[in-house]
């Protein structure tokens, strides 16, 4: 990879923050474009030399290649292109940008996959909660999901800090850097003061580790592990959807805006940085109505 693209993924990493994924992302999008512009060329890309039409090209090769890009992959790949050329024109290094005339492909977007009420209750139920630490941790995992709606990521990253039982709430860092607290419903309260008290002593082993939710061996569940959780509850459960842990945070979403709380109040417990990202949801909800 040239010293441009190498500066614009640490650029993006240092000013926006964004996740190793993220950059990673970017990396394999402007790498694959470097490659198609390098064909037959000797030496390194010449960007101040690239024009909208090599770029346009880029796009009908994608197009029509003999396996052909779906046009969200496309809309993704020109979103990285023009922030390329967006930051080497804000730079200096190339004097137009050959972006501004590209228009990215229309991308129909899917409404987020959600459960039934009486679904999310079935899923909620599948783990008898009796004295066994598993059952007690994935009862509580499963209801801190549902009812506060956060990622994946946020919910085993929690800490034991970040829990206070007093005032019935969790508290999770925003992709802003600040953090915001999300209220917990008295069901879900008292099943994690359960866990705390009789499940998880049990899974931790003395190990000290300070996450709350921890696998088997005392440590920090993982991603992969709680959706192996999900999955694994979903189908005791009888459910024939896709269940993932994003299918409740939609669901947590929908069925809030369907008993009354306001837009502005869900994109605040969701963590969302623009209204537009949770307006999505008032879409669902009056196609449902309809």
């Amino acid at each position: 990879m040239d010293e441009q693209l190498t500066a614009f993924l640490s650029y993006l990493e240092r000013e926006y923050q964004y996740s190793e994924n993220t950059i990673a992302a970017y990396r394999n999008d402007l790498s694959q474009f470097q490659e198609y512009l390098g064909q037959g060329a000797a030496g390194p890309v010449e960007w101040p030399a690239i024009s909208t039409e090599d770029i346009a090209g880029y796009l009908d090769y994608m197009k029509h290649k003999e396996q052909p890009y779906a046009s969200s992959t496309i809309a993704r790949k020109v979103a990285a292109i023009k922030s390329f050329f967006n930051y080497l024109n804000s730079q200096a290094i190339t004097a137009e940008n050959p972006t501004l005339e590209i228009d990215s492909p229309k991308v129909k977007k899917r409404l987020p996959q959600t459960l039934a009420f009486l679904d999310v209750e079935r899923l909620l139920d599948a783990p008898a909660v009796n004295d066994s630490p598993k059952n007690l941790r994935d009862a509580t995992l499963l209801n801190v999901l549902y009812e506060t709606g956060m990622r994946v990521t946020e919910v085993v990253s929690l800490q034991l800090e970040d829990v206070d039982l007093e005032h019935a709430q969790l508290s999770s860092p925003t992709r802003q850097g600040d953090a915001r607290d999300i209220p917990l419903e008295e069901e879900t309260r008292a099943l994690l003061t359960r866990y705390l008290a009789e499940g998880r002593p049990h899974l931790a082993k003395g190990s000290g580790e300070q996450a709350l939710f921890l696998n088997h061996r005392g440590e920090k569940l993982t991603r992969q592990g709680l959706w192996l959780i999900i999955k694994g509850y979903a189908r005791q459960a009888g459910l024939s959807a896709d269940v993932t842990p994003h299918t409740l945070r939609h669901s947590f979403a929908v069925h809030r805006l369907g008993r009354g709380s306001k837009l502005e109040d869900i994109q605040r417990l969701l963590g969302h940085a623009n209204i537009s990202t949770t307006q999505i949801y008032a879409q669902m909800e009056a196609a449902d109505e309809e």
